[in-house]
């Protein structure tokens, strides 16, 4: 049986046209179903309206050409091929053809049956190819764009060349920006040994690497890239994907921290029924011994009042301990962040004073009012201000608190231009316990770290030995 062809034949001249007809009954192969169309407004609409399989479009329509009308065709997403007839052969026309997307051209002076068979068929099969590339590049983009991950396509020099909806979404950034992949990486160390990667074995799986975005926000992420062989384009060498792990992350160190203050506040209901006991029968005993003893000399005085003075520091510090690990219960009320920082660096004035220190306050305008505790956010705000206040060398600290907001999250920062911080301490910083100072319990940011999670707030701090601190603490806004 065989192969029915339907073809739309347009050309002005009639003669032509039927001709082109003769040539087609001739070939024995296919049954074609002609379609002859003179005028070229009605030709575009046959083309976008039809079921056709093969355009034979004259390169000379009166005052067009023949080859504007495969352009709008392929401006048209229309994948059927076209083939040109012309009335004269040369290179120019070739180059032309060839250009504007048709499947051939063939010369009218040199046309016969056989030859038109054999370039119809020729087209038929190279449609066959296209539509195929063309449903698989569909559906490989459509798992590209809907991917959840971020996936992109590289040079052999790490130069961004496409990205999908996710990656531009994640790191905040436009089609029309261009940045290089460098730019994503926090770590100018990490992209150093990405890229060595890649160059000594083709590829990197499940890098655990800080990614930042367009606005400075910190992503930890796990990246995989792979050398893509044998492209069609020699631009085209790497894919990568990044999985965002940061709220994975956060979780895991909130739960990590939810335990620890789990286990300090057992260690100190602990600690707090074996020390109450006694201590309760030495104050008794201590009472006891002023009531039976006449207080005649300084020395029983001076006695007395040390052991009623060290037992009860030994008291505030077992109320220290139970309070810094025990869940806070909240009284939330709508509160300006600016008042209750001003409240907080009022607390802190004398001591500030004190130590000539410069104190900078950098507050964004009409920031929103958020739902807080006021007097336990203080307390919070107020141990790392006295901490910052105390790695500063007097008269040279600068303090600068600030408040922004960026992407519905409030921001404050609370900066010192003191010692800083060695890398190891800062993950052992909130720990109970944990202090470099001679004296303290190392509870102070204990109990901040246990306010800020009681307000579903995080704080990240960063530091660098010699020039200072930054703690940051992010308050989510409500939708």
């Amino acid at each position: 049986m065989k192969q029915v062809v339907k073809i739309l034949l347009i050309e002005d001249d009639e003669d032509d046209a039927l001709l082109t007809r003769e040539y087609l009954e001739e070939i024995e192969n296919f049954e074609f179903e002609v379609a002859w169309q003179p005028d070229l407004a009605l030709a575009r609409k046959n083309m976008l309206e039809g079921d056709y399989e093969i355009f034979l479009v004259d390169y000379r329509l009166g005052s067009e050409n023949g080859l504007d009308l495969i352009k709008f065709i392929h401006d048209k997403g229309i994948l059927t091929p076209a083939i040109v007839l012309t009335g004269q052969g040369d290179l120019k026309v070739d180059m032309d053809a060839s250009r504007s997307g048709a499947a051939d051209y063939l010369i009218k002076a040199e046309l016969n049956a056989s030859v038109l068979e054999r370039t119809i068929r020729y087209a038929l099969s190279q449609a066959k190819v296209v539509r195929e590339l063309n449903e698989k590049e569909k559906k490989y983009r459509l798992l590209f764009e809907r991917s959840i991950d971020p996936i992109f396509l590289a040079t052999q020099k790490l130069a961004l060349i496409d990205v999908n909806t996710s990656f531009l979404k994640m790191f905040g950034y436009t089609n029309q920006d261009g940045a290089p992949l460098e730019s994503i990486f926090e770590s100018k160390e990490d992209y150093t040994y990405f890229k060595k990667a890649l160059k000594e074995v083709e590829q990197i799986r499940d890098f655990e690497v800080s990614l930042i975005t367009k606005s400075g926000e910190k992503k930890v992420c796990l990246l995989n890239c792979v050398f893509i062989p044998d492209q069609a384009s020699e631009f085209c060498c790497y894919q990568g994907i990044v999985h965002d792990l940061t709220i994975r992350k956060q979780a895991e160190t909130d739960m990590l921290i939810a335990e620890r203050l789990s286990l300090t506040g057992k260690i100190a209901r602990t600690i707090a029924h074996e020390v109450r006991n006694p201590l309760t029968n030495l104050n008794l005993a201590l009472d006891q011994l002023r009531s039976e003893i006449p207080v005649t000399t300084e020395s029983t005085v001076l006695y007395t009042d040390i052991i009623e003075r060290n037992a009860n520091r030994i008291e505030q510090l077992v109320g220290e301990m139970l309070n810094s690990s025990r869940p806070k219960e909240l009284h939330l009320e709508l509160n300006s962040i600016r008042e209750i920082l001003d409240d907080t660096l009022s607390l802190a004035l004398d001591r500030i004073k004190l130590r000539q220190i410069e104190l900078n306050k950098n507050y964004a305008e009409d920031l929103p009012r958020i739902l807080v505790d006021k007097e336990k956010l203080q307390i919070a705000f107020l141990n790392i201000i006295i901490n910052a206040l105390e790695a500063m060398t007097p008269d040279k600290g600068i303090l600068t608190v600030s408040t922004s907001l960026k992407n519905k999250i409030l921001l404050v920062e609370i900066s010192d231009n003191g010692k800083g911080i060695a890398a190891p301490d800062i993950k052992k910083l909130f720990d109970p316990f944990f202090t470099d100072k001679q004296s303290g319990m190392g509870l102070g940011l204990t109990s901040t770290k246990n306010i800020l999670n009681s307000h579903s707030a995080n704080i990240e701090v960063t530091s660098e030995l010699g020039k200072g601190t930054t703690f940051c603490i992010q308050f989510k806004l409500a939708e």
